[in-house]
C-alpha cells in the first residue's frame, strides 16, 4: 500500500514512553491478557468524539471494557439484510461471544453528530441530505428525534434533548436484536443509558421510573 507512511514522531515517542513505563511495570498482566483472552464485564457504545474518554471517566484498565465507537454513539435497528453492519457486529460479539453483563450507551454534550442531524433536519445542511453522505445516512437513525424536540424553543436545550434522546433511541434499537432481548429477559444482561457533560465532567444516567436522566 503505497499511501501508508511511518508513524508521526510524536506518537512514536509516546509509544516508547508507554512501553518503557506502563508496560514494563505491568508486563505479567499484559502477558496474561494475551494468553487468556479478554473477559470484559461491560460493553460501552460511545461517540467517536475525541473528548469522550470512557476509560478515564470510569478509571478502567485494559481488558475491562469492550468498546465500540461511532458517530454520535448510535445503535441502528436490527437489520439482518446481509449488508455491512459494524455496530451490529460489535453488539453481537459482545452479547453472544463475550457474554458481557452490562451494556452502556454513552451520549455526550456538544455532539457534532447530533448537531449535524439537527441542522440537516432544519434544512441547514443540504450536503448531509445527499445519498452519498455517510454521515447523513447514519444520522437518519435519529431523524424522528428532531420532530419530537421541535417544541423546545431554545436551540441549546433542543440539542441537549436530542443528545439524550439519541441514547434512548439506541437502547430501544438494542432491544430489537433478538439475542439482546433474550439476554435481557433472562437477566443475563442489563442495559444502561448515560449522558456525559464534557465541560462539567458530569455523568447522568437514565432512570426508567422517572423517565429522565439523573446525576450519577
Amino acid at each position: 500500500m503505497q499511501h501508508a507512511r511511518p508513524l508521526p514522531q510524536y506518537l512514536a515517542q509516546r509509544y516508547h514512553g508507554w512501553k518503557a513505563t506502563t508496560h514494563a511495570e505491568n508486563k505479567a498482566w499484559y502477558r496474561r491478557l494475551a494468553a487468556e483472552g479478554q473477559r470484559p464485564r461491560a460493553m460501552i457504545i460511545s461517540c467517536c468524539d475525541s473528548r469522550v474518554h470512557v476509560t478515564s471517566i470510569f478509571g478502567a484498565d485494559e481488558g475491562e471494557f469492550f468498546i465500540h465507537r461511532n458517530i454520535a454513539g448510535l445503535v441502528p435497528p436490527y437489520a439482518p439484510d446481509g449488508d455491512h453492519h459494524g455496530t451490529s457486529a460489535a453488539v453481537e460479539y459482545a452479547v453472544t461471544v463475550l457474554k458481557v453483563a452490562n451494556l452502556l450507551v454513552v451520549g455526550h454534550s456538544h455532539c457534532g453528530g447530533i448537531r449535524g442531524c439537527h441542522d440537516m433536519c432544519a434544512g441547514n445542511a443540504p450536503q448531509l441530505e445527499d445519498k452519498s453522505s455517510f454521515i447523513g445516512r447514519w444520522m437518519d437513525i435519529l431523524r424522528p428525534s428532531y420532530d419530537r424536540m421541535a417544541n423546545i424553543g431554545d436551540e441549546a436545550a433542543r440539542l441537549e434533548a436530542m443528545e439524550k434522546d439519541a441514547v434512548l433511541v439506541s437502547l430501544g434499537n438494542l432491544m430489537s436484536f433478538p439475542f439482546v432481548q433474550s439476554a435481557v429477559e433472562a437477566e443475563e444482561l442489563t442495559l444502561h443509558g448515560l449522558w456525559n457533560d464534557i465541560g462539567e465532567g458530569a455523568v447522568e444516567c437514565y432512570d426508567a421510573e422517572s423517565d429522565r436522566f439523573v446525576p450519577v
